[in-house]
């Protein structure tokens, strides 16, 4: 259903991103990716490496580092997927937002909500 392969949109080191190797409906889970969480006063180590561009907040007094492709997802103010913390599973499930085609890259806002147009963390002084 999904692949990584490398994305116009990312100018990073490794320019990668998630794409549809099938069409996917929308609603349809497209990825659960697997969590380590940390608790937040150790996030200051962290920031210190390239994981911290990539840490996700995880309920109120902790953070996550995400397994599978769950890392892999870039961003778009009108992203194609959302993603719901599921606790119980210690999860991110991403679902379709949107029909996405085979071949589409798949977005998520990294806000959190599709709506949020605020700028990005890493984007602001």
């Amino acid at each position: 259903m999904i692949e990584v392969k490398t994305s116009s949109l990312s100018d990073g080191v490794f320019n990668r991103g998630v794409f549809a190797t099938s069409d996917i409906k929308k609603g349809e889970l497209v990825h659960e990716a697997p969590v380590i969480s940390y608790p937040n006063d150790q996030h200051q180590h962290i920031e210190q490496t390239i994981l911290g561009d990539y840490a996700f907040e995880y309920g109120i007094n902790h953070s996550a580092i995400l397994l599978g492709f769950g890392m892999l997802y870039n961003h778009s103010y009108a992203p194609n997927a959302i993603y719901e913390i599921n606790f119980g599973n210690h999860t991110f499930d991403f679902y379709a937002f949107t029909d996405i085609k085979a071949g589409d890259e798949i977005l998520i806002n990294y806000n959190g909500d599709v709506d949020d147009k605020d700028p990005l963390w890493f984007n602001q002084d």
